[in-house]
């Protein structure tokens, strides 16, 4: 059964709100063979990784950059998981105050390096809340895990 990891950092309500609802997408009744797991990213390390047959990263924007806990997640599994998981599928989540590219260029240029397969457009969630946010991160957890299902990642 394919595992899909959601490493996400989540400091405030609406992170929480947006975690939960990627969480609640990946593991909707209409898809039965996925294990899904959670970890927030100071938690997570490279055999988590590993075990992953694919992965959502979640951020906030802090200072134009991902938030620092993810990148300490970066920093403590990138050269351990270097040629380890060459197309690793992986889409991404950004609670956004200003536009949110500063830390979808951080991670897109991490991941590169990492060789992982893009399979969604990042969802960026930008400025002030929005309750269709929810929806749209409810899909993007389905659409993972439905990839992953029927094997097309």
């Amino acid at each position: 059964m394919p595992t899909l990891l959601i490493v996400s950092h989540q400091p405030s309500e609406n992170t929480r709100a947006l975690t939960q609802a990627v969480l609640r997408g990946a593991r909707s009744p209409e898809i039965h063979g996925v294990e899904v797991r959670l970890l927030q990213p100071l938690d997570c390390g490279a055999p988590d990784v590993e075990r992953a047959d694919g992965l959502i990263l979640g951020t906030t924007e802090n200072f134009g950059y991902m938030s620092g806990a993810l990148k300490d997640f970066f920093d403590r599994v990138y050269y351990p998981l270097q040629g380890r998981t060459v197309a690793l599928p992986w889409s991404l989540f950004i609670r956004a105050g200003n536009d949110g590219q500063g830390a979808r260029s951080s991670i897109e240029r991490i991941v590169k390096g990492l060789r992982w397969k893009q399979v969604q457009e990042p969802l960026v969630c930008r400025g002030p809340w929005q309750d269709g946010w929810l929806a749209d991160c409810e899909e993007l957890g389905m659409t993972m895990a439905a990839g992953l299902e029927a094997g097309v990642f």
